[in-house]
């Protein structure tokens, strides 16, 4: 089993494509990185997964979101803990029924645009009103994702996926190889949507290789 953790307040870009590598993430200065888990009473094996976007093609589900959401413009800036930002998180827990987050400084340090790495703020617009945030942090040559949410009164428009196209789009743009969307667990689980990406691998921690995701594992390439 895998529990370690430490805090960094300032990573190079270099640094931190190892440390994706290894399957460590971070919520502000602190690291972590853990095989197992407890879901809903239950044992869950925690596994990091790791988009090769020179692989990666839209699935038709990721195609049916991108027209739904047409009207939307896309901005990345400087990430930050903005009223509005801090705003949308508040609205957006309340979607969760467990484990439900405190305040979005939990993820975020109080400089997200250069602590602990560089990170880049994902606005989507509807009109003139805000719809979703998401947090990308940018290495050398990969980027990851922080943390996403959305106006849940929006919520058949799919702006999380939304939200992770975008950021694998500007990813591309940024002439970056690999985007790590986070955790998921082999087990079914909430964040079986992660897995909806052709072009996935995950590590195997007993020997640190990136292997692709096996198909019974991903969720189908058409699915809603």
């Amino acid at each position: 089993m895998i529990h370690q953790a430490f805090e960094c307040g300032s990573v190079p870009p270099e640094t931190m494509d190892r440390l994706w590598a290894a399957g460590w993430r971070h919520f502000g200065p602190r690291f972590f990185r853990y095989s197992l888990d407890m879901m809903d009473d239950r044992p869950v094996t925690i596994t990091p997964l790791r988009l090769d976007l020179e692989k990666f093609t839209p699935s038709k589900s990721h195609r049916r979101v991108l027209r739904r959401n047409a009207d939307t413009r896309c901005e990345f800036l400087k990430a930050s803990l903005s009223p509005e930002a801090r705003a949308m998180f508040h609205a957006h827990k309340a979607r969760f029924k467990t484990n439900i987050p405190d305040d979005l400084g939990d993820f975020l340090s109080p400089e997200p645009a250069i602590v602990p790495c560089t990170c880049l703020e994902c606005r989507v617009w509807i009109g003139d009103e805000l719809a979703a945030i998401s947090f990308l942090d940018i290495g050398a040559t990969a980027t990851s994702a922080v943390y996403g949410m959305f106006d849940p009164a929006r919520s058949r428009r799919s702006l999380g996926m939304l939200t992770m196209l975008r950021e694998i789009e500007h990813s591309r743009a940024l002439g970056r190889r690999f985007y790590y969307p986070g955790y998921a667990t082999l087990e079914p689980g909430p964040y079986d949507y992660k897995k909806q990406f052709a072009g996935l691998s995950r590590l195997v921690w007993e020997s640190g290789e990136w292997l692709p995701l096996p198909g019974d594992l991903s969720m189908p390439s058409n699915a809603a």
